[in-house]
């Protein structure tokens, strides 16, 4: 059997988001004319990630970072709050702006394509966000609750194109009030329709659950999201955090009916960008996480698996990416074949915490 390769693999689905990307700006002079500078930086990172490849080192090509643990939100199921990694006031100990800006200068010299900011609410740290704004080779998807834009943060995404404001939002407005709070759905659209009145692209990410699945890809609710100027519709599969919430996790069924729809919006509306996570594991030769495809920086430092597996045995403030990305956790996450067996949906190594737990004690 021909031996899989995780970083052709990974490349490839780099280049279909960057083309897709390209076709739906298409229409916007500005965006377009960033979308075309980015897919030359997007492939001249590629070369670097194969030729760390065929040097015997894997480069990942995206890279999860969560700037800040704060949140003025409190949605239903959070796994992030379950997992006590989001608080309502201000954290101490967090990475400054000045660390974020040195690790994202390495992942540019690394050849990661896309470093995805989150939280908490990432729009709190304004002073990371404009840093960010700096590495025009990195694409800087925001993932946003989109209660902090304002009109300097329109300024900003209006200058710095590399940032791409990702707000989630869990379908109608009844559903998303539900999860969200009441009174939230309302601001996403007003800053949906602001961000296009000025021209800005943006994106919209979906938590997957039983219940919406149906609701959040149907042509109604998804063509309401295009009219209003949105161009990517990032589609995350729930994870159960509790035992009482295993039910809102999408099985096989639900993986099957959402990779298919994918399919078709992909071939029908190619006016948007359309990406699912963690997708068909099952072609990507297993789970993505500790390095594989990506991996993530905690708001202090801490270098884990996934944010669904929030553990770790590193920190970037005591050594370098590269270095995190080949700790011991991940290198045996990745040898170990953790990250490569059935799983009956969800996260693999959230299922697998246990095993996770044991190799952290293992030193």
């Amino acid at each position: 059997m021909e031996k899989f390769d995780i970083q052709e693999y990974m490349t490839k689905g780099v280049e279909r988001v960057v083309a897709d990307a390209v076709k739906a700006t298409f229409k916007n002079p500005k965006e377009s004319a960033f979308m075309a500078k980015f897919a030359i930086a997007s492939r001249t990172a590629s070369k670097k990630r194969r030729r760390a490849e065929d040097e015997g080192e894997h480069i990942p090509p995206f890279l999860i970072a969560s700037i800040t643990s704060q949140c003025n939100l409190h949605c239903a199921g959070c796994y992030s709050r379950c997992n006590h990694a989001t608080v309502d006031t201000k954290p101490v100990r967090q990475l400054s702006a000045e660390e974020w800006n040195g690790i994202f200068l390495e992942a540019d010299e690394l050849g990661i394509s896309f470093i995805l900011l989150a939280g908490g609410e990432p729009m709190l740290r304004r002073d990371v966000i404009k840093a960010a704004g700096e590495r025009q080779n990195i694409l800087f998807p925001i993932f946003t609750n989109g209660t902090y834009m304002d009109d300097a943060y329109f300024a900003l995404l209006d200058k710095c194109r590399n940032l791409i404001p990702i707000m989630s939002i869990e379908g109608e407005k009844e559903t998303t009030d539900i999860r969200r709070g009441e009174g939230v759905y309302d601001k996403l659209m007003d800053s949906m329709d602001e961000l296009n009145r000025r021209g800005l692209i943006f994106g919209a990410s979906v938590t997957v659950t039983t219940r919406n699945i149906r609701e959040v890809t149907s042509d109604v609710f998804l063509k309401k999201l295009s009219e209003r100027g949105c161009k990517a519709v990032i589609f995350v599969e729930f994870v159960p955090v509790t035992e009482d919430s295993t039910e809102l996790a999408p099985g096989e069924n639900e993986r099957e009916y959402l990779r298919g729809e994918i399919a078709r919006l992909r071939k029908e509306h190619p006016e948007m960008v359309y990406i699912s996570f963690p997708g068909d594991e099952k072609s990507s030769g297993g789970c993505v996480a500790a390095g594989r495809g990506f991996f993530h920086i905690n708001s202090h430092g801490g270098a884990e698996p996934c944010p669904f597996s929030p553990y770790s045995d590193s920190n970037v403030r005591d050594t370098s990416l590269r270095e995190a990305m080949n700790s011991r956790l991940f290198k045996e996450l990745r040898e170990g074949g953790y990250l490569l067996e059935e799983h009956p949906g969800g996260c693999t190594l959230f299922e697998r915490k246990e095993d996770v737990e044991r190799i952290l004690r293992n030193k």
